[in-house]
């Protein structure tokens, strides 16, 4: 068992609150843990992580029932954000008129996605459906193509999926042309004409301009993979319905705002749009569990 502190705010069970929406992971919330898929070199591992802190004092214990390194450990920190404090977020937008909603969701951190690949896939999948259905189907791509171990399901690996015939994906219900995105872009990765990998020594600039090449990624696509994929703090996808909606409540609007209102009021929210999309989604998201202080 290996034990982690870091520095608060960080509410860990607005986290859990969060995963939970995905029916992929593997969430105990009495427990206040999740099981996450992970591979030490070439062998898939499981790491529970499970809290003990509080929001303003948080620890957590990492176990699992095989061996992990540092550089699990690393991994871990990076998808959690352990080493991004909130303090700077919070206090830039107590002035803002996301004040309240930073106000309730205090300590929620950006999260990420347990793998690029598998955030790459999950963003071309939901691309134009609605998120209850979006999810479902991600759902079922795993269980089709993936593998199960100790109870918890992995995303299968590029090379997999390079390998499927475009109605292996139109049997799961989704479009022949999203097949052929998923595959595609599989393959490129693949073969190593797009080291995916790489997007991490690279600008945000860097990255739109290399992925909106191929056929199947555009910048809500790209958008979403800085944010959940990489962890960069300043995005604001605002073609996104959710975040629409999340101003339209806010704001008391009739109507969804348009984009020159969204730039405009995204001014004063840089350079954490990021936690500002974020804290945005939250406020209109299901909200449960009794949270621990």
């Amino acid at each position: 068992m290996t034990k982690i502190s870091i520095e608060g705010p960080y509410q860990f069970d607005r986290v859990l609150q969060r995963l939970s929406i995905d029916p992929l992971m593997v969430i105990d919330h009495a427990e206040r843990s999740v099981r996450v898929p992970l591979y030490r070199e070439e062998t898939p591992i499981v790491i529970k992580v499970k809290a003990t802190g509080t929001t303003n004092h948080p620890e957590f214990e990492l176990t699992s029932s095989s061996d992990f390194s540092e550089k699990e450990i690393d991994k871990l920190k990076e998808i959690f954000q352990w080493d991004k404090s909130l303090k700077p977020v919070s206090d830039h937008f107590s002035s803002t008129v996301l004040a309240d909603i930073f106000k309730e969701h205090k300590g929620t951190p950006l999260v990420l996605d347990f793998d690029l690949y598998h955030c790459l896939m999950k963003c071309i999948i939901h691309q134009q459906v609605n998120m209850k259905f979006a999810h479902t189907l991600t759902q079922r791509f795993v269980h089709s193509f993936g593998f199960e171990l100790e109870g918890v399901w992995f995303y299968p690996k590029p090379e997999d999926v390079a390998k499927l015939d475009y109605e292996d994906i139109t049997a799961l219900k989704m479009s022949r042309r999203k097949a052929e995105y998923i595959i595609d872009t599989s393959r490129l990765i693949a073969e190593g004409e797009l080291p995916l990998y790489n997007l991490y020594q690279k600008s945000d600039e860097e990255i739109l301009k290399e992925l909106i090449k191929i056929r199947g990624i555009g910048p809500w696509t790209v958008q979403n993979l800085l944010l959940f994929g990489l962890g960069r703090p300043n995005l604001f996808p605002i073609a996104d319905i959710g975040i629409q909606n999340a101003l339209k409540k806010l704001k008391g609007l009739d109507e969804k705002p348009t984009i020159l209102q969204m730039q405009e009021w995204n001014k004063e929210w840089e350079p954490y749009l990021s936690y500002a999309s974020l804290y945005l989604w939250r406020s209109i998201e299901p909200q449960h569990e009794e949270l621990v202080k």
